[in-house]
C-alpha cells in the first residue's frame, strides 16, 4: 500500500484525490492544504508547501510513498527538486523543466531550436521595442506575459492600439518580459501526456472555455468549463500531435539535459496546416482534469508512480467511451475580485447520482456551513453518452444548487453539441521519445 500526499487545494487536486481514492494500491491519502470536498476523501493538513523542509519532514513522518504536486507555482519554485534530493518519490517536473510553463520565452526558443510547430514570435524586455514591432507587424496579434499569470496573461489584440495597451499592462504587472506572437487561426484544444523523462504515455484531449461569458465573450479566466474527448482532436490529429509536437519536445528536453517528468499539457491550435503549439503547462489542467478523471477507467496511482520512477513504458491507460463535461460555478465578481463568504446549499441533493460529481475549487467551512472562498468555487461534472446529454445532466444539477451569489456559463460544450459521438480510442499505449 502506498501513502500519498497531494499538494494543492483546487478543483484539479480534488479530482486527482477522487481518482486516487479508488486505487486498491492506496494506503493513506493526505492533502495539503486540501479543501472541504477533499476532506471527505483524505486527511487535510495545514502544511506550508512553500517550505520544502516542512514538506520533507511530513513525508518522512507519515511514510509518504508518492507526492503529487498539483499547482504550477511550487513546481516552478523547485519543490520537486527538494523532494527528490531527499529521496522522496515525486510526480512533477524539476524547476528547470517547469520553465516550459514558467517562461513562454523559454518554450518558444526551444520550439525554434528543435523545429516544433508554433506561431512566429519575438521576445521583448523593452515596451518601446515591443510596440515598434507590433506596429510593423500589424494586427491581429498576440501579446503574452513571459511568466505565470494564472491563465490570464494573454491578450489577442484586434488592433495595434489594443496591443500597445496590452504591452503597457503586462510590463507594469507581470515583470519585465513578454512575448509577441503571430495570431494563429483555428480551434483550440488541450492534449495531455505523462512523461518519465524518456517515455511518453498519451492521455486524452479536452476542450475548455476560457472566456467568462456565454458565446466566448468577456475577459479570459482560468477556465469556465471543459469537456472530453474533444471532437476536433481526431485519432489522426493525435498521431500528428505526438509525432510533430510532443515527442520532439520530450527529446529536446532530454537533449538539453532537462528531462521532463510529470504531466505535459499542450495547448494546441488546430489550424488548416495541422496542430500547432500555443503553449505548454507543466501540470494537469483545471478544469480539464475534472473531466479526464471521470473518463479514465485505469488506476491512476500506478501511472503517476511509473512517471515518477521512470517505468512508464510498462503501462497503458484505458478510457470510457462516455463524454465527461464540467461547468465552473464562480463567485460574483470573477475574474475580478470575487465576492467571498456567501453560503452554498443543496449539494447533498446531487450525491445520489453516480454520474454527477461536484469538485470543490474555492470553498471553506464555517461550522456546518459551506462558503465560497475564491473565484472559481465549484466544478459540477457529469458523465454521459454524448456531450449534449452530459451538459443536460450538469445544468440540471446546477439548478438544484442554492447559491444566488454564484454564476456560470450556460453554453459549455457548444462547439460539440449536435455532432456525433467522438471517435476515440479505447486505450493509449506509451511511446518512447
Amino acid at each position: 500500500m502506498i501513502n500519498c500526499l497531494i499538494i494543492g487545494s483546487g478543483g484539479r487536486e480534488h479530482a486527482l484525490a477522487w481518482k486516487l481514492k479508488q486505487s486498491p494500491q492506496l494506503g493513506t491519502l493526505h492533502c495539503a492544504p486540501g479543501n472541504p470536498g477533499m476532506a471527505a476523501l483524505a486527511i487535510c493538513v495545514d502544511l506550508a508547501f512553500i517550505d520544502a523542509p516542512t514538506v520533507i519532514d511530513f513525508c518522512r513522518q507519515h511514510t509518504i510513498g508518492l507526492v503529487v504536486i498539483g499547482p504550477e507555482q511550487p513546481l516552478i519554485d523547485g519543490l520537486a527538486d527538494h523532494l527528490r534530493a531527499a529521496g522522496i518519490v515525486c510526480f512533477g517536473p524539476s524547476a528547470q523543466a517547469a520553465q516550459l510553463e514558467g517562461s513562454k520565452g523559454f518554450t518558444k526558443d526551444l520550439c525554434a531550436k528543435y523545429h516544433i510547430p508554433t506561431a512566429a514570435y519575438q521576445r521583448f524586455s523593452d515596451a518601446t521595442a515591443a510596440k515598434a514591432y507590433v506596429t510593423a507587424q500589424g494586427a491581429p496579434i498576440v501579446i503574452k506575459a513571459d511568466g505565470l499569470a494564472a491563465g490570464k496573461g494573454v491578450v489577442v489584440a484586434s488592433s495595434v492600439a489594443e496591443a500597445h495597451v496590452a504591452i503597457d499592462s503586462i510590463m507594469s504587472t507581470s515583470g519585465a518580459a513578454l512575448v509577441v506572437e503571430a495570431c494563429m487561426v483555428g480551434e483550440e484544444a488541450s492534449f495531455f501526456v505523462l512523461c518519465d523523462g524518456t517515455h511518453v504515455l498519451p492521455l486524452a484531449a479536452a476542450q475548455d472555455h476560457k472566456r467568462v461569458g456565454d458565446g466566448d465573450t468577456g475577459p479570459n479566466t482560468g477556465g469556465m468549463g471543459a469537456y472530453s474527448p474533444a471532437p476536433v482532436i481526431t485519432p489522426a490529429l493525435i498521431e500528428r500531435t505526438m509525432d510533430e509536437i510532443i515527442l520532439p519536445t520530450v527529446r529536446a528536453m532530454a537533449a538539453e539535459r532537462i528531462p521532463f517528468i510529470g504531466v505535459l499539457f499542450a495547448g494546441l491550435m488546430i489550424t488548416a496546416d495541422g496542430p500547432q503549439l500555443i503553449e505548454y503547462n507543466c501540470r494537469f489542467g483545471d478544469p480539464e482534469t475534472q473531466v479526464l478523471m471521470l473518463r479514465m477507467t485505469s488506476d491512476l496511482l500506478p501511472l503517476l508512480l511509473a512517471a515518477a520512477t521512470g517505468t512508464l513504458d510498462q503501462h497503458e491507460v484505458q478510457w470510457s467511451q462516455d463524454v465527461a463535461l464540467t461547468v465552473v460555478m464562480a463567485a460574483r465578481g470573477y475574474p475580478g475580485p470575487p465576492l467571498r463568504g456567501s453560503e452554498i446549499r443543496g449539494l447533498e441533493a446531487l450525491a445520489t447520482d453516480p454520474d454527477i460529481v461536484v469538485f470543490h475549487a474555492g470553498t471553506t467551512r464555517d461550522g456546518a456551513r459551506l462558503l465560497a472562498n475564491g473565484g472559481r468555487v465549484l466544478n459540477v461534472t457529469a458523465r454521459a453518452a454524448t456531450v449534449a446529454a452530459a451538459r443536460q445532466k450538469v445544468y440540471a444539477a446546477i439548478d438544484k444548487i442554492e447559491w444566488p451569489e454564484g454564476f456560470c456559463r450556460r453554453d459549455i460544450g457548444w462547439r460539440a453539441i449536435g455532432g456525433n459521438k467522438p471517435d476515440v480510442a479505447g486505450n493509449q499505449r506509451n511511446r518512447g521519445a
